[in-house]
């Protein structure tokens, strides 16, 4: 696993990671729901998406939209097991452990919280600043 603010500035770097934000209906979804409750649902989708040792359709498991943790996934290469060993040294062939769990929550929330417009919070995600 990596060092939040390293993985973010990596991610910033890339073309394919940094164009994902929320909009429409999706940063609606967010609004309307809350953070703590969608990311409920993000728990849950790891669980049944990303969790198990062997995923039979891994690296199409996740839309693109449809959901705004579904595009969080992307924006945070938290999308498949090949994505999660590339991006966060999370190796595959095994289920994830709750330390593991735990930190890929902790980056969908880091994101969303950007989407939302709570820099304050995490202030230097994507290269922004307060300053």
């Amino acid at each position: 696993m990596r060092d939040l603010d390293d993985l973010f500035d990596a991610l910033a770097r890339s073309r394919f990671r940094s164009r994902f934000h929320l909009a429409g209906k999706d940063l609606d979804t967010l609004r309307h729901q809350g953070l703590s409750r969608t990311l409920g649902q993000a728990q849950e989708i790891l669980n049944r998406r990303l969790v198990p040792a062997d995923i039979p359709n891994d690296g199409r498991q996740t839309p693109y939209r449809g959901h705004p943790v579904f595009v969080a996934q992307h924006a945070t290469a938290c999308c498949c097991r090949r994505c999660l060993q590339k991006w966060h040294h999370i190796p595959t062939g095994r289920a994830l452990t709750a330390v593991e769990r735990a930190y890929l929550l902790r980056v969908l929330e880091r994101w969303l919280r950007h989407e939302l417009g709570q820099r304050d919070t995490v202030p230097e995600l994507f290269g922004f600043t307060d300053s």
